[in-house]
């Protein structure tokens, strides 16, 4: 798999403002979303990885993981983002 950077989300003065809690409730209740359907693709994709596939589709199953792995890395940022903005 290849190396994944970490999505850089905006670090200028305006993201420092603390996100309105009912905005931070409903963004949470997207990312847990996604993270549900994320769930979902990465064991599926375990699945498949588990069985013996033929050329093209294990070259498929690698493109999945490597897109699987970028929507997780984007979706924990996001939540890590909602995490430092909003008041404990």
């Amino acid at each position: 798999m290849t190396d994944l950077k970490k999505p850089n989300l905006p670090t200028d003065s305006a993201s420092s403002e603390t996100i309105p809690e009912d905005l931070a409730l409903e963004i949470r209740k997207l990312a847990h979303d996604l993270s549900n359907a994320l769930e979902i693709i990465v064991q599926t994709s375990y699945l498949l990885s588990t069985v013996e596939l033929k050329e093209p589709a294990t070259d498929w199953l690698r493109m999945l993981d490597s897109g699987v792995q970028k929507a997780l890395d984007i979706n924990l940022a996001l939540r890590e983002y909602i995490k430092t903005h909003t008041p404990a």
